[in-house]
């Protein structure tokens, strides 16, 4: 608790005081504000009633057998909870387990289901990420504030600093201006606004596109330009480590910055690919030489000119401007073959990729090898109208051998040299039943890319581009330092 002569406390109790009243304010001179959630709920927060057996809790887990256990854990968490309080327990789904249908985990084509089921007899839907932290009590009180019969989307807002490349430069003139939420910190939809979204669905069906920044795109789905309703901050959903002082106003919190489950996996155990091109050797490699290379124990770079003062090896694949589907899986066959040794992992990146081998070893360390994993982050293509998830590239890509394997064994290929690499490899695992594996931990993008509040409960594994930056400043400030994983090792360690 804090002190009475804590002005931080003071004025954490002062902003949870005026939050508790917010729901009685009318909301007033925004432009983004939607005329359905300007008027107050029919009844003063005191009396809304809300059982716990009307809020579904969806966590959006994955099919990766670490996700699965880290999901179950979530879920008789929240049960031994809802027991403890003497309620009777909500509804709490795995969100992999729901559908079939690839797309589900990026929810909106899950919508039309979650209503079918639930549409008329729940209140709240409540998503929840697998290292998301609830104290259901909190939460509880939360909800009640709000009336389930009007649209609310809650959630902790983050915002652009500037517009950024992967929300598509959306509000260029004013980034800060439009707010989307925080998966990790839990993030809810009243059931009204389900229905609604359902309804819309239905009439007129999810357009076959890119996901990319999935909450991001949810919010802009649900805002629909002004006609549907913003993101509403709620101050108890936190991204605060659970043991924060601070942390004793949450409704949620996170469990770690990063996970670590044993001893980190050797760097002799991970062969990593780098692919570059020779008008590149000059700029791009320099800076991976100067920054993580030296981390690695088997490291080839592989280009469309043999190089030996760096040295590159040539795959006999030509250098495309675009897509380098060729040149991928000629580093698959290359992996599977004696011309290196056999390791348990495969990391493949581009030469302006910056990534923490360390911090990647610790976080394999929570991964079957002997399963076929594909890891990194992910995206989607036309997922509302079936499609397929990927790892992009650009923060690199992991295959356990297992997978490899079975990529290769299946007879997938590139259409072409210069086709889109990790679209086509998303295509074939898609096949394959082989599911990819999301770590929010991987980025595509530049730091300056993503929310500051986002990237503050991260250990960042990888980042990517040059532009406009200095790579190597970056990598020292972002990916070097490893005190917080080696504190978590410990940690581990010591629970063993």
């Amino acid at each position: 608790m804090f002190s009475k002569n804590s002005q931080t406390g003071y004025s954490v109790a002062r902003y949870f005081l005026l939050w508790s009243l917010m729901p009685l304010i009318t909301a007033k001179g925004n432009d983004m504000e939607s005329p359905r959630k300007i008027h107050n709920a029919d009844k003063p927060p005191s009396e809304t009633q809300l059982d716990l057996r009307e809020v579904v809790f969806v966590i959006q887990s994955q099919r990766n057998s670490f996700h699965v256990q880290q999901a179950e854990k979530l879920r008789k968490d929240l049960l031994l909870q809802a027991q403890a309080l003497q309620e009777s327990p909500p509804v709490i789904l795995l969100l992999h387990t729901l559908t079939d249908n690839e797309g589900d985990w990026s929810i909106l084509p899950l919508l039309p289901y979650l209503s079918s089921q639930f549409g008329k007899n729940s209140s709240w839907i409540m998503f929840l990420e697998e290292d998301t932290r609830v104290k259901l009590h909190k939460l509880h009180e939360v909800l009640k504030k709000f009336n389930c019969r009007q649209e609310w989307f809650l959630g902790k807002p983050l915002h652009d600093e500037e517009s950024t490349i992967i929300h598509h430069y959306a509000f260029s003139e004013n980034p800060a201006a439009f707010e989307y939420p925080d998966f990790s910190a839990g993030w809810a939809l009243s059931i009204s606004l389900v229905n609604s979204l359902t309804s819309k669905i239905e009439e007129e069906p999810l357009k076959s596109d890119f996901t990319i920044d999935l909450k991001h795109e949810v919010a802009l789905y649900i805002w629909e330009d002004g006609k549907g309703p913003r993101l509403t901050g709620v101050p108890e959903l936190c991204t605060l480590p659970e043991h924060k002082p601070r942390a004793q106003y949450c409704a949620t919190t996170v469990s770690s910055h990063s996970p670590v489950c044993g001893q980190p996996v050797k760097s002799d155990n991970i062969f990593v690919a780098v692919k570059t091109c020779k008008k590149f050797h000059s700029d791009r490699v320099p800076v991976v030489k100067k920054t993580w290379a030296k981390q690695a124990s088997l490291l080839e770079y592989y280009s469309d000119y043999a190089d030996p003062t760096i040295p590159t090896i040539n795959l006999g694949v030509p250098n495309t401007e675009r897509g380098h589907c060729g040149k991928t899986f000629a580093i698959l066959r290359r992996y599977l073959s004696s011309h290196v040794p056999k390791t348990d992992w495969l990391l493949i990146v581009d030469d302006d990729t910056l990534i923490s081998l360390p911090r990647l070893q610790a976080l394999l360390s929570c991964y079957d090898s002997s399963e076929p994993v594909c890891l990194g982050e992910r995206y989607g293509y036309g997922l509302g109208q079936g499609g397929y998830s990927y790892i992009t590239g650009g923060g690199g890509m992991v295959f356990s051998r297992e997978a490899v394997v079975q990529l290769l064994a299946s007879g997938c290929k590139c259409y072409t040299n210069d086709a889109p690499d990790d679209m086509v490899l998303g295509m074939c695992l898609n096949a394959l039943r082989v599911p990819v594996t999301h770590s929010p931990l991987f980025h595509q993008a530049r730091p300056e890319d993503y929310a500051k509040e986002f990237l503050a409960h991260q250990t960042p594994i990888s980042f990517h581009k040059h532009w406009n930056i200095d790579p190597i400043a970056v990598f020292n400030k972002w990916l070097l330092n490893d005190k917080h994983t080696e504190a978590l090792q410990k940690s581990t360690k010591e629970e063993l």
